[in-house]
Formats: C-alpha cells, sequence, structure tokens
C-alpha cells in the first residue's frame, strides 16, 4: 500500500519522468484538503461504535429474519460476528479515507470477502445493506459542519460515498 504521495512518485519514477505540474497540483490540493480529510477520519472513528450499532439495528428491524432462529445473526456469537465484521469494514474505510486511496480497503479488507461469505451463507445482499446504512450514518457525521475546517466537503462526501460503495459492491 503506497500513499498517495508515494503512488506518484513511484509512477513517475517507472516512467523516468519529472512530477507533472497535474500531479503536484493534486497532491497540493490534497494537502489542502488534508484537515478536512482528518475532521472526517475523527469524527467517524469517534462515533464508530453508533455508527456499527445503528446501522445493525436498522437492518435487523428491516430484515427480521437474520435474528430470528435459523437467521444469520442468530445467537449471540453470529451477532458478535456481523457487529465485527461491519466495524472491521467501518475501520478500513477510514483508512482509506485518511490515505485517500482505496488498495488498503480492497487489499486488507475486501478482497476475498464475498467468497468467505458465500462460504459461510452470509447473504451478501444483507451485509451490503449494512453497509449502506452505515455510509448514510458516517455521511451525516462526517458532513455535519459544527466545529470542523470550514470549505466545500462535496469532493471528500463523495469519496467517502465511493469506499462504502465498494464495501457494499464487494460483498453483494
Amino acid at each position: 500500500m503506497f500513499d498517495a504521495f508515494t503512488k506518484v512518485v513511484s509512477q513517475a519514477d517507472t516512467r523516468g519522468e519529472f512530477l507533472s505540474t497535474a500531479q503536484l497540483d493534486a497532491l497540493g490540493a490534497m494537502v489542502g484538503d488534508s484537515f478536512k480529510r482528518m475532521d472526517s477520519v475523527n469524527r467517524i472513528t469517534s462515533n464508530a461504535s453508533s455508527i456499527v450499532s445503528d446501522a445493525a439495528r436498522t437492518l435487523f428491524a428491516e430484515q427480521p429474519q437474520l435474528i430470528a432462529p435459523g437467521g444469520n445473526a442468530y445467537t449471540s456469537r453470529r451477532m458478535a460476528a456481523c457487529l465485527r465484521d461491519m466495524e472491521i469494514i467501518l475501520r478500513y474505510v477510514t483508512y482509506a479515507i485518511f490515505s485517500g486511496d482505496a488498495s488498503v480497503l480492497e487489499d486488507r479488507c475486501l478482497n476475498g470477502l464475498r467468497e468467505t461469505y458465500v462460504a459461510l451463507g452470509t447473504p451478501g445482499a444483507s451485509v451490503a445493506a449494512g453497509v449502506q446504512k452505515m455510509k448514510d450514518a458516517a455521511l451525516a457525521i462526517a458532513n455535519d459542519r459544527a466545529g470542523i475546517t470550514p470549505g466545500d466537503c462535496s469532493a471528500l462526501m463523495s469519496e467517502i460515498a465511493g469506499y462504502f460503495d465498494r464495501a457494499a459492491a464487494a460483498v453483494s
């Protein structure tokens, strides 16, 4: 996993080129937005427990068969595994937000996750629905304007939404 700076330098070095003005401008913009990025990660991380538990609570209210006898989240052990998986996905999304790069999310979290869920008989569509619920909660928290670095956060919010969308697509 490379951070954005290392990736740009590595690519330029492989081609034997200097960094282009466009690359430097893009990295400069990323630095300029870094406080917004850190504010978002801090807010999501600080509210991770409630993001996960609220998403699970809503998911189970909408899909009660998951927690009914024979359901994939029936018994406290299975419920705990479900919540753990949701928390892991959320944690890796925050890593991607912080680094501005989805590779850590893809490589260390999502790669092979769908196959694992299929093997375990876990309904991918339900996991994807839970991820979407975490996305909604995380975006509401990250996009709250109170007490954060001022400025337009629309591009960052779109990026954050994209990481959740990748996770939902990977499991469904």
